[in-house]
C-alpha cells in the first residue's frame, strides 16, 4: 500500500481510529465496570486486604499501583520512543503496548482479592494500564506526522470525541450484560464477561489504524545496549532544547501541575462516588455509578468540540486557564456533596471540561513544538512530564485517603494543583522567546 499523506483525509481518520479503539479501556476499566466491581469484591465492613507483606485500605491499594504502573511508564517511553525513533518502527511498538493492554483487560476476568490471587490479579491489571498509557507515547506522537498545524486542533479534538462515541457503545452493551441479571453473583459474572470484551474491542478496532498509520523510516541498523540509553540521551537533549524556548518550558511547567490533577480525579472518581455517596443499595449504586459515567462520556464529546472552538476564537491559554478554573471549582464541590442527584451535577461539569483539556493540552504542546523530524522524542518528553505528574498525584491522593480514612480530604487537597496550574498558564509567553529563566 502507498502511504498516505500527510495531512490526508483519510490518513487523519486512521490516526483518530485509535482514540475509538483505546478508550473503551478508560471507560469500562479504568472509569466504571472495573472499580464498580473491585470495590464490590470487598464487604461494607471489610475494606482492608493484604498484598506485599502489608495491610491496605481497598482504594489506597488499587491507587498505589496506578501509581507505580506510570512510573513504569515514565522510565520506560524515553528508551522505546529513542529505540523507536533509531529503529524507524514506531507502529510496531504501539502494536505491543496494544496487544499487551489487550491481554491485560482480558486476565481480568479472572481478577481475586484473595492471598493467593491477589498478586496475578494486579498483574493483569498492570498489564492493561502500562498497555494503554504505554501507547498513548507513540500514538500522540503521530500527530505533528500526520496533520498540519492548523489541523491539529480539530483531529485531535476528533479523536477524542470517536473515543468517548466508541467507549460509550461499548459500555450500553456491558450495562445491559450487568443489569440482565438479578442476583449480585450474576452481576459480577457479567462484569467480568464485560472485561473480555474491552480486550477484544481494542485489539480488533486498532487495525484499521494499523492498517493505515506510516511505520517509519528504518536505519537498517540493529537495536544495540547503547541504543537503548541512547533513549535516555534523547531526552535529556530534548530537555536542554526546551529551556532554550521559553514559551514551551513554562507551557510544560503548567501542563505538569494541571494535568497531574486532573489525571488522578479521572482515575479515581468512580472510587470516591462508590466510597463517599449515599446510592441507599447496591443496585442503586451500580446504577447510579454507570449513568454517571455515561453523563460524563456524553457530555466530554460536546465539551472537546466547544474547547476546540473556544481555543481558536480566544487562544489555547486562556482557554486552559478557564477550563482549570472549573477543575478547581469541581474540587471543592466534591468535599461536600453526598446525594446522588450532587454526584450526577459533579459528572455533567467534568465531562463537559475532561475532554476539552485533554485534547487541548495535547494540541497545544504539539503547536508549540520547534520545526522538528524528531517529533517522538519531544512527545517521549510530554508523556513523561504528564506521568511522573500522575504518580505525584496518586501517591498523594493514596497517602492522605490511606492516612485520613477520607477520599473527601484527598480530592479537596487538588485544588492547590488547578490553583498553581493556572497561575503558571498566566506566565506561558504568546510567541516563542529564545531564553531561560
Amino acid at each position: 500500500m502507498n502511504q498516505l499523506k500527510k495531512g490526508s483525509k483519510k490518513l487523519l481518520n486512521a490516526w483518530a481510529f485509535y482514540d475509538w479503539a483505546n478508550s473503551v479501556y478508560t471507560l469500562t476499566i479504568a472509569s466504571s465496570i472495573f472499580p464498580i466491581f473491585y470495590s464490590s469484591l470487598f464487604l461494607s465492613e471489610i475494606k482492608n486486604l493484604q498484598a506485599f507483606g502489608m495491610e491496605f485500605k481497598s482504594t489506597a491499594l488499587i491507587t498505589f499501583v496506578t501509581a507505580f504502573t506510570f512510573l513504569v511508564v515514565a522510565f520506560t517511553s524515553p528508551i522505546l520512543s529513542g529505540i523507536a525513533d533509531y529503529v524507524g518502527n514506531k507502529k510496531n511498538f504501539l502494536k505491543f503496548f496494544c496487544y499487551v493492554g489487550s491481554a491485560g483487560c482480558i486476565g481480568l476476568y479472572w481478577f481475586d482479592i484473595s492471598p493467593d490471587g491477589i498478586h496475578l490479579s494486579l498483574l493483569f491489571y498492570f498489564m492493561g494500564l502500562i498497555g494503554y498509557w504505554g501507547s498513548l507515547v507513540f500514538y500522540n506522537s503521530y500527530l505533528p506526522d500526520i496533520a498540519y498545524e492548523d489541523q491539529q486542533d480539530a483531529i485531535s479534538a476528533k479523536g477524542f470525541s470517536m473515543g468517548y462515541i466508541g467507549s460509550v457503545l461499548l459500555l450500553l452493551v456491558n450495562l445491559f450484560m450487568v443489569m440482565s441479571q438479578d442476583e449480585g453473583a450474576a452481576k459480577m459474572q457479567m462484569m467480568r464477561y464485560s472485561f473480555v470484551t474491552v480486550g477484544i474491542w481494542w485489539a480488533l478496532f486498532s487495525q484499521y489504524s494499523f492498517y493505515y498509520l506510516p511505520k517509519g523510516t528504518s536505519s537498517g541498523h540493529k537495536v544495540t545496549r547503547a541504543i537503548v540509553f541512547n533513549g535516555l540521551k534523547e531526552l535529556r537533549q530534548v530537555w536542554k532544547q526546551l529551556k532554550q524556548d521559553l514559551r514551551l518550558k513554562r507551557y510544560l511547567y503548567a501542563f505538569f501541575v494541571f494535568s497531574m490533577a486532573v489525571q488522578t480525579i479521572m482515575l479515581v472518581a468512580v472510587y470516591f462516588g462508590e466510597e463517599e455517596i449515599d446510592w441507599g443499595g447496591d443496585s442503586e449504586k451500580t446504577m447510579g455509578l454507570i449513568i454517571s459515567i455515561l453523563v460524563i462520556q456524553i457530555v466530554a464529546v460536546f465539551g472537546a468540540i466547544l474547547t476546540s472552538r473556544a481555543s481558536n476564537k480566544y487562544g489555547n491559554i486562556k482557554t486552559l486557564i478557564a477550563v482549570n478554573c472549573v477543575w478547581m471549582c469541581l474540587c471543592f464541590y466534591a468535599y461536600f456533596m453526598k446525594s446522588p442527584m450532587q454526584f450526577y451535577i459533579a459528572a455533567s461539569i467534568v465531562g463537559l471540561v475532561m475532554g476539552g483539556i485533554q485534547a487541548l493540552a495535547r494540541s497545544t504542546y504539539s503547536k508549540f513544538l520547534p520545526e522538528t523530524d524528531d517529533t517522538t522524542s519531544y512527545f517521549s518528553f510530554y508523556d513523561v512530564a504528564e506521568k511522573i505528574g500522575i504518580v505525584f498525584g496518586m501517591v498523594i491522593f493514596a497517602t492522605i485517603d490511606q492516612v485520613t480514612g477520607s477520599m473527601r480530604n484527598a480530592i479537596l487537597f487538588l485544588f492547590v494543583f488547578f490553583l498553581l496550574g493556572i497561575i503558571l498558564l498566566f506566565r506561558v509567553p504568546k510567541h516563542r522567546t529564545v531564553a531561560s529563566d
